[in-house]
């Protein structure tokens, strides 16, 4: 089992040959594909009509915005066609309730200049016959999806009462023959651009909680070293090249600092770092493998994989690291386990555990140690928790290729997102963006 573990380790022992752009460059791949599954009966019906004067825009927003509630598993639209509803008045309730909607978005869009629209909606309740108010954004032509991301976030924070995550972003990484790319995209897979691209493998993207940053594991003079990088610019600094394995970075909550595994010293062991590359320190002291830490939402700790069990099992130390207190297991259920990501709350730990040979994802109440399988796959690996703790993304295999997929928490509500003729793999999801 240690040789395992051992393997998992070599996944990031690869040479890489990085060419970081400057910028964001526009994508030169196909679009993502969502396929949408098991959401269930209990869907709010809701009537999205097309935005009046939509066609002067160069992105269909009202699609954008019907899509995303799908994507939810909570809401059904009733209304799918190109129908406009006046966004003038009080709409008549009775009519549409009749007709078996909850809630109906009507809005317009109004040309400002040659670039620059004014994108309205309003939201009503028809279950208690009130408006619920709406929003008035400004936009370029190339920031509308963001404005579409945004009402529907509204839309279920005014109808349930919770931050949306449409305005979330995603990072991955797209294998296209033998090419990889590390890119960021919409919280729905589109709007996809390059943020580095390699002639081999690029390994564990994290997210800094602003949300500006990217750390991941590269490679400069045929060695593995931890990179972080600035979105907005495209800087990037090495922040960990020691001797020896740099791999697995997490960020802490408060983005000052990171947790990371090296092998500088034999084995590998978890360090923290400074964000800026200053003050390393060792967190870990065992004699076998400790790697890919995860720092718990308050901060206090830090969750890892150790096989010093003698098989890989997630453990939960100190922050300030085993001096502090030594230690504690925390997965028994399973007898191979490996990549622990903790929700938002700090309630559940999504993980991998081998069972039987089929790598799956699973999800484990902390509280109670009560753990379930979220999918059947066999080959399931990096999860990532959204920004609302209801949903883990991953990476599996469909036809032999890697794509992404999202569950709910509950396992109930299932979604694909692939890309035709690219493998898809390493997914992080990123934080709420203020």
């Amino acid at each position: 089992m240690m040789n395992l573990i051992a393997r998992h380790l070599q996944k990031i022992i690869l040479t890489i040959s990085v060419m970081v752009l400057g910028t964001f460059s526009l994508p030169s791949v196909a679009q993502m594909s969502i396929e949408i599954t098991g959401v269930g009966q209990s869907l709010y019906p809701i009537a999205v009509m097309r935005f009046k004067d939509e066609n002067r825009l160069p992105t269909n927003i009202t699609d954008i915005i019907r899509q995303d509630l799908a994507r939810s598993g909570y809401f059904k639209n009733t209304e799918n066609g190109n129908a406009v509803e006046s966004d003038d008045g009080t709409p008549n309730y009775k009519s549409w309730a009749a007709r078996g909607a909850d809630a109906l978005v009507v809005g317009s869009v109004t040309q400002k200049g040659s670039d620059q629209f004014e994108v309205s909606y309003k939201l009503f309740d028809i279950r208690k016959s009130q408006s619920l108010g709406g929003l008035n954004l400004t936009s370029s032509a190339d920031n509308l999806r963001s404005v579409a991301h945004k009402i529907a976030d509204d839309i279920v924070m005014k109808l349930l009462g919770e931050r949306g995550i449409f305005s979330t972003r995603l990072s991955y990484v797209i294998k296209d023959g033998k090419r990889y790319r590390l890119v960021i995209s919409d919280a729905d897979g589109q709007n996809i651009r390059t943020a580095m691209t390699s002639g081999d493998p690029i390994i564990s993207p994290s997210w800094s909680p602003d949300g500006k940053k990217v750390a991941y594991v590269s490679f400069e003079d045929r060695k593995p070293v931890i990179y972080v990088h600035e979105l907005a610019t495209g800087r990037r600094i090495a922040l960990s090249n020691q001797k020896g394995n740099n791999s697995a970075p997490a960020w802490s909550p408060d983005g000052r600092k990171l947790a990371v595994s090296l092998s500088k010293d034999g084995n590998t062991q978890i360090y923290g770092i400074n964000a800026d590359g200053s003050g390393l320190h060792r967190l870990t002291r065992g004699n076998t493998i400790d790697t890919e830490p995860q720092y718990s939402p308050d901060g206090r700790f830090i969750y890892f994989t150790s096989d010093r069990g003698g098989n890989p099992q997630i453990y939960r130390m100190s922050a300030e690291g085993e001096q502090s207190d030594s230690a504690k297991r925390v997965t028994f259920k399973q007898g191979f386990v490996t990549s622990p990501r903790i929700s938002p709350d700090g309630k559940y730990m999504a993980y991998i555990a081998n069972v039987g040979g089929a790598y799956r994802l699973y999800i484990l109440n902390l509280a109670t140690g009560d753990s379930q399988a979220l999918t059947d796959g066999s080959s399931d690996e990096s999860p990532s928790f959204a920004a609302n703790g209801k949903y883990v993304l991953y990476s599996t295999k469909v036809g032999g290729k890697r794509v992404l997929a999202a569950v709910s928490v509950d396992g109930n509500s299932k979604q694909v997102l692939s890309i035709p003729g690219s493998d898809v793999r390493q997914p992080s999801w990123g934080p709420f963006m203020d």
